[in-house]
């Protein structure tokens, strides 16, 4: 008899909950032997990873895949590069678990402090981006989580080969092989079975689209980490270096046009946007960028007429919306109306501007004359990322170890009794 989706899931959900509590406890060596066999692996395996990552390469080709997304679904020789840089940056960080802090007396005698502990099972679901697999299971390892990881089906040969390479570093560090699970079947039954199994997974994080996210959001019945939009904004103030400006504007939105950190709105000042925004026409017509533009953006440069909508809209393209602004106030306002939450940035010399700036944007990243595009955890220093959350709630920004582990107390005493001093 054929095994449902929903007996295979709840198979896999059971062994992650067992796994979970070998994993929990196990050292901060295992662990990061586990991690470094894996990176050892995956650099051995290479002509596999090129030949699966290929077979889904050519299945989205034929599937009309846009070329942002089969950029996403390439494992280039640098990619693989990085993963096993990310690995053994992750093995190289603090372990958070056990970490005991703010010990201290009560008046009763007792010590209480808060101890950092897993969050248990984590499940991942995620589109397009087969690195995403090490860079959740690596996170979710050393942060002493067991993972079920459901990725795309447009990804399925890639991901299956980096599980291969998980699996061998699990086993060269003697962890159940049910610590990280990738999901087999691309039935999407699975993700409705991953999203309402309580009793197996703690916390889901979804990373991909927007219908994606707003489904798990809408349907799970376990609690979720994630953020819908990267609608990104970099602010030139009147008080910018404009070279300075310059460089920025034109990294933080052609440095990567697919990554959630890519700048989708420039803002300018009134005051330098006439001096400003001819160059930066210039530097983005040449890399192929389309402009759209306020009414008093297109009364300076050539660019379309931009619609309310495109305040609101994240392109994760070549596209680029441009707004003059009134000043620094009228620029808090339009990030706080039409962004995310995501990234913003201010370009200014004017401390004080900046730090209302980045006091009252409320964003997860708020950066001073940064581009919006180092929003990512491996440039946070966080080894990797398991995805930015713009929620306010347990984590918030690039999400790394700490983000995968919560926080328990810790109650010291030493025979002490309530009431006894009343």
């Amino acid at each position: 008899m054929t095994e449902s989706v929903l007996d295979y899931m709840t198979r896999l959900g059971r062994a992650a909950r067992a796994a979970s509590r070998v994993v929990a406890s196990a050292s901060t060596a295992q662990k990061n032997r586990a991690l470094l066999a894996t990176a050892e692996a995956l650099d051995a395996a290479r002509g596999e990873l090129a030949s699966a990552n290929e077979l889904d390469l050519a299945a989205g080709r034929a599937n009309g895949l846009e070329p942002a997304l089969l950029d996403r679904l390439a494992l280039t020789p640098a990619r693989i590069d990085g993963m096993i840089e990310g690995l053994r940056q992750v093995a190289s960080l603090a372990d958070p678990v056990g970490a005991i802090r703010d010990m201290s007396y009560r008046p009763s005698g007792i010590q209480v402090g808060k101890m950092r502990v897993p969050l248990g099972v984590i499940g991942i679901i995620y589109e397009s981006r087969p690195n995403v697999t090490i860079d959740a299971a690596s996170l979710c390892l050393k942060s002493g989580n067991a993972t079920i990881l459901r990725g795309g089906s447009e990804a399925i040969h890639s991901n299956r080969a980096i599980a291969a390479c998980i699996q061998l570093g699990l086993a060269a560090a003697e962890l159940p092989a049910a610590a990280v699970q990738v999901v087999e079947t691309t039935d999407r039954a699975a993700v409705g079975a991953l999203i309402t199994m309580p009793e197996f997974v703690d916390v889901i994080v979804p990373r991909g689209g927007k219908s994606l996210i707003e489904r798990v959001s809408r349907d799970a019945r376990v609690p979720v980490i994630k953020h819908l939009d990267g609608i990104c904004h970099v602010y030139v103030d009147a008080l910018a270096e404009m070279p300075k400006a310059q460089a920025i504007a034109f990294n933080a939105k052609t440095y990567r046009y697919g990554i959630c950190g890519a700048m989708e709105t420039l803002l300018v000042d009134q005051a330098v946007a006439a001096a400003f925004l001819p160059a930066m026409e210039q530097m983005f017509v040449e890399k192929g960028v389309e402009l759209r533009g306020c009414q008093r953006t297109c009364a300076l440069i050539q660019a379309k007429p931009a619609t309310e909508e495109d305040w609101s809209t994240e392109y994760l393209a070549p596209i680029l919306s441009i707004r003059v602004v009134d000043g620094l106030e009228q620029a808090i306002e339009h990030i706080n109306r039409y962004g995310s939450h995501h990234t913003d940035a201010i370009v200014t010399e004017h401390q004080g501007r900046a730090r209302r700036f980045l006091a009252e944007v409320d964003s997860s990243s708020v950066m001073l004359n940064a581009p919006t595009c180092f929003a990512d955890g491996f440039e946070y220093g966080l080894g990797a990322e398991i995805g930015i959350s713009t929620d306010k709630l347990h984590a918030r920004g690039p999400v790394g170890l700490e983000g995968l582990t919560c926080e328990k107390y810790v109650v010291i005493g030493d025979g002490q009794l309530r009431g006894q001093n009343a």
